[in-house]
């Protein structure tokens, strides 16, 4: 059965319009509730949220949702996705829900789940909840209705965890540090965990209203980041997103760090200490210069769908520890169970503290393929797939890159687009490569 609702992260759509509305939030609240009964007979659900104002109604339906099933409710406020994920585990709860659109804008609100152990609910479960939201709703009576209480030191206790993940013999003492909150989740706590670790912080989109979220700062937008750095002469920035699992770094000269680069550098680190690295996960989009980087070290690598979902089903698979995605989605699973944008800076940090170099130094071997994207319009009912110029001129090409570069060719999943991309090491040779293919995709 295909999902309806669920996306490749949860549930997300615009405020007020389905099925981001109080009514469904409040039906899904306690189908949910209903799914989790069948197993244990009084779960408890911590609830998080990043700064939306359309939070506050959505953890009010879902309140009453889980309540009306017969499931209690422990509201943890604004705190970061990956907190929510840690304080489930630790808490032993049922479920870890977090209210957040992620780097969205504000207009955009969502919904995602954690499983007790603090990781990503396999698809037979988000089907069995679909299911249950057709059946009609079985609310319980007085006796059995479920209570809600608030966790007054949530923020605390994630501090606590995330500081826990840097090496004791280590500090950030003498390095002034550049934090953007994206006005979202981390906005008091991602200060507080890098100043704890004796770092001089200063701090931008740490005011959120309600409707700044993600707004000209955080990941998405990192040009706040890097005049910040400039303007306060720091050594480093560090750039969350609004639910805080996603992480650009700025370095002193203003250079801006993408996530292939910040995964290499902790499969180096690990290297360097002595550890053993298997083999470490990208996607279809992780440049071919970090990939050849990781191979040159001994590290296999492999790549999953776009989507650090993937990547994290791909780890699991392998038992690998190490992946990521360019965009910001790290993961480090023997430091968490999901991507933390605040653990992976962390990760980062003690490399560059524990060498003695900078990030530059450190990928000085590293320089990352030209990559061009095109992303080519399709006409209603226009088979990609069977386009013979287009399957021509991409084997033409593959031949000419010689393992010297990429064709990754890739339908939108949410307009009708095809995204055509070339990468190789010229960027001249990628740009009028991506030009070619996209050519062949409107004449066929």
């Amino acid at each position: 059965m295909s999902r309806t609702y669920f996306g490749t992260d949860g549930i997300r759509g615009t405020v007020g319009q389905e099925p981001i509305t109080p009514d469904f939030v409040l039906r899904l609240g306690h189908a949910v509730g209903r799914v989790l009964k069948r197993t244990e007979q009084r779960p408890t659900v911590l609830v998080g949220k990043d700064t939306r104002i359309s939070g506050y109604m959505l953890e009010s339906a879902l309140e009453s949702g889980f309540n009306s099933a017969g499931v209690d409710v422990v509201l943890l406020g604004p705190l970061p996705t990956p907190g929510v994920a840690y304080l489930t585990r630790a808490q032993r709860a049922s479920l870890g829900v977090v209210i957040s659109a992620s780097h969205n804008p504000y207009p955009d609100n969502g919904i995602k789940f954690f499983s007790a152990k603090g990781s990503k609910l396999p698809d037979e479960w988000e089907r069995d909840v679909e299911a249950t939201l057709k059946e009609a709703p079985q609310w319980a009576d007085s006796a059995t209705l479920g209570k809600a209480r608030r966790l007054d030191d949530a923020s605390g206790r994630y501090i606590e965890f995330c500081k826990s993940t840097f090496a004791g013999d280590l500090t950030l003492r003498g390095l002034r540090i550049v934090v953007d909150s994206a006005n979202g989740a981390a906005y008091q706590i991602a200060p507080k965990v890098f100043h704890e670790l004796g770092a001089d912080v200063h701090s931008i989109g740490n005011t959120p209203d309600g409707l700044n979220i993600n707004d000209r700062c955080g990941a998405t937008h990192p040009e706040a980041l890097v005049r910040a750095v400039r303007e306060h002469k720091a050594d480093f920035g560090i750039a969350l997103d609004g639910d805080a699992d996603r992480l650009q770094l700025v370095d002193a000269e203003g250079r801006l760090y993408n996530g292939d680069e910040l995964l290499y550098l902790m499969v180096a680190d690990r290297l360097d200490r002595g550890e053993q690295v298997e083999g470490a996960v990208g996607t279809l989009m992780t440049n071919m210069a970090v990939e050849l980087a990781i191979q040159a070290r001994g590290v296999e690598f492999v790549r999953a769908k776009v989507g650090d979902r993937y990547v994290l089903e791909e780890l699991e698979k392998r038992g690998w520890l190490l992946g990521g995605e360019g965009s910001g989605h790290l993961l480090c699973l023997d430091k968490h169970t999901t991507g933390d944008g605040l653990i992976s800076a962390l990760q980062v940090m003690q490399c560059v503290a524990r060498s003695g170099q900078s990030m530059a130094q450190l990928l000085q071997g590293v320089r990352l393929f030209p990559q061009t994207l095109i992303n080519v319009r399709l006409q209603p009912g226009q088979d990609w797939k069977s386009n013979a110029r287009l399957a021509g001129e991409t084997q033409k090409l593959e031949s000419e890159l010689n393992g010297s570069g990429r064709v990754l060719i890739r339908p939108s999943g949410t307009e009708p687009v095809l995204r055509v991309m070339v990468e190789a090491s010229d960027e001249g040779v990628a740009r009028k490569g991506a030009e070619r293919l996209a050519e062949a995709v409107r004449a066929g």
